[in-house]
């Protein structure tokens, strides 16, 4: 099933997609819902981010050849996480399938994609064991965690480096018979397939990050948690486009430009 938020003339709404109609909905899939019988097709509406996310976690470093490529940046050696540590992103940077990022007019010429696997949290989650944790997922969508990698090496904090507005691209919609061990994700950039690996090769899991966060922080319906990536990213430039497809998910698309 594919939950597509979208916007059509004035009006924001959740829908079903089959076979590229739309079937409008009453409701949301975080709540009570029902089908009307209003269909259109999707080269009709606007596509928005599938989810606002009441928390937007990120999970970071969880492939090893991304340790391997963020230890490179720092010029230390590479250093395997321990433990499913988790991080935040601002739901400012959020933008939707074809939406551009845009790049900074001050920024460097390091703008680096990401492609990661997100989690939608369909249910309200606290103490869950490993064993139970996907109950508690209603889907997954695609994200791209657009990097600059000057400011990510030089400032105290990430709040610019991955939080700059238009730099969390997500969607196109929220897959909820996705399976993990069957996921591929690939990057193309202008159509030129630059990264693929398994989804499902992290170093620490889906069940494990909402075991781990639900044993301190209650997970709410919406909330999002972004899975990290493997690979070593190119330089996006004014003029590309970006396409990460995750293999019984989806494919998120978006342009770049530069801020003039």
């Amino acid at each position: 099933m594919k939950w597509v938020r979208y916007q059509l003339k004035d009006e924001t709404s959740y829908g079903l997609l089959d076979n590229n109609i739309v079937t409008k909905i009453d409701g949301s899939p975080f709540s009570e819902y029902q089908t009307t019988d209003q269909n259109i097709t999707l080269d009709r509406v606007k596509i928005l981010p599938p989810v606002i996310p009441k928390t937007f976690y990120a999970a970071g470093i969880n492939y090893k050849k991304h340790v391997s490529e963020a230890a490179a940046l720092l010029n230390r050696a590479p250093n395997l996480p321990e433990k499913a540590d988790i991080g935040y992103r601002a739901n400012n940077a959020i933008i939707g399938h074809e939406d551009p990022i845009v790049i900074p007019r001050d920024a460097t010429n390091k703008i680096h994609y990401e492609a990661e696997l997100v989690v939608v949290i369909g249910k309200t989650a606290k103490n869950v064991r490993m064993q139970n944790a996907l109950h508690y997922v209603l889907g997954y969508t695609i994200g791209n965690d657009v990097s600059e990698r000057t400011w990510q090496a030089s400032d105290r904090t990430l709040w610019r480096a991955k939080n700059t507005d238009t730099f969390k691209p997500m969607g196109p919609w929220i897959e909820t018979e996705a399976n993990l061990d069957e996921m591929i994700t690939t990057v193309r950039l202008n159509g030129r397939e630059t990264i693929s690996f398994q989804t499902n090769d992290m170093i620490f899991g889906v069940e494990k990050y909402i075991s781990e966060i639900s044993k301190y922080i209650t997970l709410q319906p919406r909330d999002v948690i972004w899975m990290g990536t493997d690979g070593t990213s190119e330089d996006m430039k004014d003029g590309d486009t970006c396409e990460i497809e995750i293999s019984g998910v989806g494919r998120l698309s978006n342009p770049v430009t530069r801020a003039t």
